[in-house]
């Protein structure tokens, strides 16, 4: 049994209803939103939307050495990964009020959940 008697399933529903409409709003609001990483002092930037996919990818001409592809390479993947980790912080500060999941503690606010 739970303490305090059953829980209102009716209640926990609804909470579930509005959790999801809150998630669905969090997910819209980050694919319409764009981030951008970049590398080699602004040489190589690269442009996401918030749910991670790749939009844009920009070289300065002073980047391009044509002897030394590996440096220019590299600079593509730092600024792609700078992207990412915007995207990541993004999505944070967009999800997390929602990660704390139901009944403010996580779970569905049921013990043990």
């Amino acid at each position: 049994m739970f303490p305090g008697g059953q829980p209102d399933l009716s209640q926990l529903m609804k909470q579930a209803q509005e959790m999801q409409q809150q998630l669905v709003a969090a997910q819209e609001e980050l694919a319409s939103r764009e981030v951008t990483g970049t590398a080699g002092g602004g040489l190589v930037s690269a442009t996401m939307t918030g749910d991670g996919e790749l939009t844009a990818l920009t070289i300065s001409p002073a980047a391009v050495d044509p002897d030394d592809l590996e440096t220019l390479q590299d600079l593509v993947v730092a600024a792609v990964r700078d992207a990412r980790t915007a995207v990541d912080q993004l999505a944070a500060e967009t999800m997390g009020p929602l990660a704390g999941g139901l009944g403010g503690g996580g779970g569905l606010g049921l013990p043990g959940l």
